[in-house]
């Protein structure tokens, strides 16, 4: 890999597309310790270091960790890629549910710019909502609900100043995305998952020095080498898993189209074990928050429901929340696999193409034997998701650690998933670059 990037900075092209993505990051690293207009950034700096010795930042722990720590020191990044994700995720879902969004999925490119232009405007919507909500979280003082000083994070809590922080955050959003799509078009990768990464890998140090700090065998060395052991392994897992797939080999029969043979070939269908990717992970985590949210803002002198969901869903490390965890990220493993890969459309372009499986019929046997392989593979798929995610709760138990312990599974799913895509389009630039020198 260091290889590859060393060839990558001698190749000028490949250089500036290097330079250029790296010189967004900085920017949106920037745009990450600018404080909102009407903030007290004082008051902020303290509730954070209160948060950070105590347990006050568990609830928009996903979310924080989504903006690189930029939610909780509300900064005009605070909202980070949070509402683009939130937006594709949904429309997603909605291509599969509306018939005119499956219908421009179908067009192709043009069909695809139109479900793109929808998904900007749906960011903007969400940012909006979650701007709003961010800042009334912060003036109630729910955002630290312990720090002696959460009322007064936003002294002036006129409607001027309020209107000023919503459309901060929501421009702020605005620019991440075309960020994002900038570092895509001009740049190297996938520009969302690249702020994406950035913002994740950007609290790994301070993560890591903090349980340092906590440890008490040989001054906190012994702890740290454990962590980062265990990282590297969990890397290393991630990358195995990440690269598994399950290759469906087809035959494409020979057509004669008036003197010229077509097809005649074979490939395959690549079904990766993990098909589903981080989704079921957000999922899962954004369907457990929503009781937490609930109990946070109903106050502890509610009722009998709020005691009973602060007992067993608060903390996370109870065995009811670790085991609605795992079954609701299995679930959503196979509900977003099933949503996303449809086998009857994939037999449909077989047949259409005079494709078929060997020693499998065309038509209904073709979708039952791909539903079936299917199946099988998302089984280990689902449940390596569910051990992986796991990870943070043992280690809040082994090392009495906070809610951003660095080796998360979302975090470690989303740097490995995106690290091996970026290397992998460098490679291929490559390849096309020295293609001739091979050759020779």
């Amino acid at each position: 890999m260091l290889t590859a990037f060393a060839r990558a900075f001698q190749t000028p092209d490949l250089r500036k597309k290097l330079v250029f993505t790296l010189g967004i990051v900085v920017l949106f690293r920037l745009g990450q310790h600018i404080p909102v207009p009407g903030v007290s950034f004082q008051n902020v700096d303290q509730c954070v270091k209160e948060a950070e010795a105590g347990a006050g930042a568990g609830l928009f722990g996903l979310v924080n960790m989504f903006s690189g720590g930029a939610l909780l020191q509300l900064t005009v990044f605070a909202l980070g890629i949070m509402p683009y994700i939130t937006a594709s995720i949904i429309l997603q879902l909605l291509v599969v549910v509306i018939p005119r969004l499956e219908a421009l999925k179908k067009e192709g490119q043009a069909g695809q710019a139109k479900i793109t232009q929808y998904t900007r405007y749906l960011t903007i919507a969400l940012a909006v909502l979650q701007a709003t909500g961010l800042v009334a979280t912060a003036r109630s003082g729910t955002l630290f609900p312990q720090c002696t000083v959460r009322n007064e994070i936003i002294p002036d809590d006129s409607v001027f100043t309020t209107l000023v922080m919503v459309i901060a955050l929501t421009s702020a959003t605005a620019l991440i995305m075309w960020m994002g799509e900038l570092i895509t078009d001009r740049g190297i990768g996938n520009g969302m998952s690249m702020l994406m990464f950035v913002s994740i890998a950007a609290g790994f140090p301070a993560s890591l020095w903090q349980i340092k700090q906590q440890g008490s065998l040989a001054d906190g060395w012994i702890e740290f080498g454990t962590v980062v052991a265990c990282g590297l392994a969990m890397v290393g897992l991630v990358v195995f898993v990440e690269l598994a797939q399950r290759r469906i080999p087809v035959q494409y029969a020979k057509r004669m189209i008036g003197r010229r043979s077509y097809g005649g070939t074979s490939t395959y269908i690549p079904l990766k074990v993990n098909q589903a990717g981080v989704i079921p992970v957000i999922f899962a985590s954004s369907l457990l928050y929503i009781p937490q949210l609930l109990v946070q803002f109903a106050g502890s002198d509610s009722g009998g429901w709020t005691d009973w969901v602060a007992r067993y869903f608060t903390g996370g490390d109870h065995p009811y929340y670790i085991t609605t965890y795992f079954l609701l990220i299995v679930f959503f493993a196979f509900f977003y696999v099933a949503i996303t890969f449809n086998p009857e459309d994939v037999a449909e372009n077989m047949k259409k193409y005079g494709g078929f499986i060997p020693g499998i019929r065309a038509g209904r046997p073709t979708v039952e034997y791909l539903s079936y392989v299917l199946n099988r593979i998302t089984w280990p798929g689902s449940l390596y998701l569910g051990l992986i995610a796991l990870v943070p709760t043992v280690a809040l138990v082994m090392f009495d650690a906070q809610q951003d312990f660095p080796f998360g599974g979302t975090s470690i799913l989303i740097i490995v998933g995106v690290g091996l895509e970026t290397v992998r389009q460098i490679e291929s630039q490559l390849h096309q670059r020295n293609y001739e020198g091979f050759l020779r």
